[in-house]
């Protein structure tokens, strides 16, 4: 027997499953989810993820997997990214988590040419690998607008961090709200991006349902995570 042709709407139904509930759920369990029996649910999810068997499938449940990230993880990682740039009154090497440097011509992470550390509540001390790298280290945070001011005392970069005003640590907190705020609006841009692309499948109706029900279970499921991150962020900024 030749192999298939066109995806039937129960394999769809399992990718689907697969894709949006990893980390929460087996892939027996989206199986069963989508439709096959609990006795041989682990059997067809192991199958339908062999692309020797189902290449059609594991191609889809590949396309699918790139397209959630870049709907959801995308945002997620650019929503911690701007929460790292606001400062909470403590040192902390997440602030510089987005600094690259220039090393032998390619946009290095900084973490991946020096070691960043916390030697003390108010001090970032960066110490390169290689110590030919202090003064483009040192110029790429300058021009990071972090507000940052790495002091060069020619074996390492120490940052100092001053303490927060009671005013300013109000100010920054409605400003990671701000931030978590659009991060959601973000996300919920994705679940309409992702049901619009749903309803032109050309699938049941009954299926194209349960896809958006996928599709909001994950939005629900980024919406907290932002929540998340948004009380740890409060918590450190208000944290004398």
């Amino acid at each position: 027997m030749g192999l298939p042709k066109k995806l039937t709407e129960q394999q769809m139904k399992f990718a689907y499953e697969l894709v949006t509930n990893e980390g929460r759920k087996t892939a027996t369990e989206c199986a069963v989810d989508a439709g096959f029996a609990k006795d041989s649910a682990r059997q067809y999810a192991s199958k339908l993820q062999n692309p020797k068997l189902y290449p059609l499938v594991v191609k889809y449940i590949g396309e699918l997997r790139e397209e959630w990230q870049k709907k959801y993880e995308v945002t997620y990682e650019r929503h911690i990214s701007e929460l790292a740039k606001i400062r909470a009154g403590k040192a902390n090497p997440i602030m510089l988590k987005g600094v690259s440097v220039e090393y032998y011509g390619n946009m290095t992470p900084l973490n991946q040419v020096a070691s960043v550390s916390t030697p003390n509540a108010h001090t970032i001390s960066i110490q390169p690998w290689e110590k030919v790298m202090l003064e483009e280290i040192e110029k790429s945070i300058i021009n990071s607008n972090l507000g940052l001011n790495p002091v060069n005392n020619g074996e390492s970069l120490l940052i100092n961090i001053p303490p927060l005003t009671e005013e300013r640590r109000v100010e920054l907190t409605k400003l990671a709200k701000s931030e978590s705020e659009s991060a959601k609006v973000s996300i919920r841009n994705s679940r309409k991006d992702a049901n619009n692309k749903i309803k032109a499948l050309d699938i049941s109706e009954d299926l194209k349902s349960n896809l958006e029900i996928d599709s909001q279970d994950l939005t629900d499921k980024y919406i907290k995570k932002v929540d998340e991150m948004f009380t740890l962020k409060e918590k450190d900024i208000l944290t004398l």
